[in-house]
């Protein structure tokens, strides 16, 4: 057998164990629930809140934006767990074995994938239920969900992974936090953006929490609710085409970025970086 498909078939392998291992581990179930919860409660308080005369409320607008931002936020995930996994050793010991880094990229994009798939399942099933105008009774619907979040991933995982390389430690990854909360408050996902300032609204449309929200609005609310978009159109194409140039971004930078952090890793790296942990612990 050739022996990339050997390590494609051993990272799915990996990536469905650490999923199951997530599911079944009460600190992980807990990250799993805690920020879906989260966010329903702050959809059902926003459920009966109207946005001026567009005769829709704030919760339905909000909700599959929601579950765009969430999209969008598993190349954090991929991060954090790249950098926690280069911090202990584990991609040390993914580089030392033939096509491990393969099968370890594999794993992760799996891992990663199913987490926020389930993630997701947490947050939109009880928010059927709490916000009752959404359009969910279309296959279509559906199919734009699906097809919004297969592209939102192979747009934002690969990006992930970059980032993951660049920082050295988890505590780094709390640089990530401030960018990400204010990328969060421009793009329309908690109030539509057609309320900010248009230079405001330009600086979002350049990343991907803003498409993908914008997607899964166009998946589960009425047409009639455009009117409170940019253009007062659901931009499809425009989606697809930024989307995918942050996929072929990724796709080409994270091959690059991956491969010149493996060449640097050795036993000594790690060694350094665990003896400058614990004495910070100390």
């Amino acid at each position: 057998m050739n022996p990339t498909v050997m390590a494609w078939r051993a990272g799915w392998s990996r990536g469905v164990i650490e999923l199951r291992q997530s599911l079944t581990n009460a600190g992980d179930l807990f990250n799993h629930f805690f920020w879906p919860v989260l966010m329903l409660g702050a959809t059902f308080f926003m459920r009966d809140v109207s946005f001026g005369q567009s005769g829709f409320t704030l919760g339905a607008l909000a909700l599959p934006s929601i579950l765009g931002m969430n999209a969008a936020m598993s190349m954090v995930s991929m991060s954090q767990q790249l950098t926690a996994d280069r911090e202990d050793g584990t991609l040390l010991r993914a580089k030392a074995t033939p096509n491990g880094m393969i099968g370890y990229l594999t794993g992760k994009i799996i891992s990663v994938s199913g987490g926020l798939v389930v993630d997701l399942a947490i947050f939109l099933v009880p928010g059927l239920f709490i916000i009752s105008s959404l359009a969910v009774d279309d296959a279509s619907s559906w199919l734009t969900l699906i097809w919004v979040l297969v592209l939102g991933l192979v747009a934002t995982l690969p990006i992930g992974a970059v980032l993951g390389s660049v920082f050295v430690s988890a505590r780094s990854q709390g640089l990530l936090q401030l960018p990400i909360l204010a990328m969060i408050a421009i793009s329309g996902i908690f109030y539509p953006i057609t309320a900010l300032p248009e230079w405001v609204q330009w600086i979002a449309q350049a990343f991907p929490v803003y498409w993908l929200g914008l997607g899964m609005r166009s998946a589960l609310l009425p047409d009639s609710a455009v009117i409170t978009e940019i253009g007062e159109s659901w931009r499809h194409l425009e989606t697809i085409g930024v989307l995918g140039a942050w996929a072929v971004l990724g796709l080409v930078l994270a091959p690059i970025v991956l491969r010149r952090m493996a060449r640097g890793e050795s036993g000594s790296s790690v060694a350094a970086r665990r003896e400058k942990a614990l004495q910070r612990t100390g």
